[in-house]
């Protein structure tokens, strides 16, 4: 086997939620922006995915599959594709899929303005997104003004939060969300992780009559290239 292919093989896992408080919608000192956290909360492996959130909030269909493909831009070349694209409206909201610690925002790459947050051992990649990265009292922070979005590297985000929206960033062919998941820096196919919680979803909506609001997975047929 490949170091690459060692790189995508899934490994089992546990998983934890961060809970934390949130940041200031103004642009404040980076010692305000970072939330304080509180200790995590074991999850039973039978239901840990509820406590998930999708990371689009206006679905509108997958649009390029984890895995190899040719070239999205144009050309023959094949090139791994380490995430899976998520199409939505220009301007609707990503959300925050597992409570961590922001490690990294970016700009002006192929995955364009971009997030990278850690949550344990896992790391999950948003890109595409509207927005800038700028820097204050020698911290870089992501800011979409118009979005009303402001995340600074180091703060600690809870699950389901807004993080961005989604934007044409980069390199790409129409709006949408590249999602990319590592567990112990190994790359993990996203799609298997949303048909796992899509799955525990359907199953507790099965088990209770109540109207508690829950996420909603979304699944789609629908594939096609649209970029990074």
């Amino acid at each position: 086997m490949s170091q690459q292919q060692r790189k995508i093989a899934l490994s089992g896992f546990t998983l934890s939620i961060l809970s934390i408080i949130g940041s200031s919608a103004v642009l404040p000192k980076p010692e305000m922006a970072i939330a304080k956290q509180v200790r995590p909360n074991r999850v039973a492996a039978a239901n840990a995915w509820l406590a998930a959130s999708f990371p689009i909030e206006v679905f509108q269909a997958y649009t390029s599959p984890f895995g190899y493909r040719r070239s999205a831009t144009g050309g023959s070349n094949w090139e791994f594709h380490r995430g899976l694209d998520i199409a939505a409206p220009q301007g609707s909201y990503i959300r925050n899929w597992w409570g961590g610690t922001v490690m990294k925002v970016g700009d002006r790459t192929a995955c364009g303005t971009h997030i990278v947050i850690q949550s344990g051992p896992w790391q999950h990649t948003y890109c595409h997104m509207e927005g800038n990265v700028e820097t204050a009292y020698n911290r870089r922070y992501l800011i979409d003004r118009a979005g009303g979005i402001l995340i600074w590297e180091g703060q600690q985000l809870p699950t389901g939060i807004r993080i961005g929206r989604v934007g044409m960033t980069g390199r790409t062919t129409g709006p949408h969300l590249h999602w990319g998941l590592k567990y112990n820096n190994n790359y993990v196919d996203p799609a298997l992780v949303i048909r796992e919680m899509f799955a525990q979803q359907k199953i507790a909506r099965s088990r209770i009559n109540s109207q508690q609001s829950q996420v909603i997975i979304q699944e789609s047929k629908v594939i096609r290239d649209s970029g990074y």
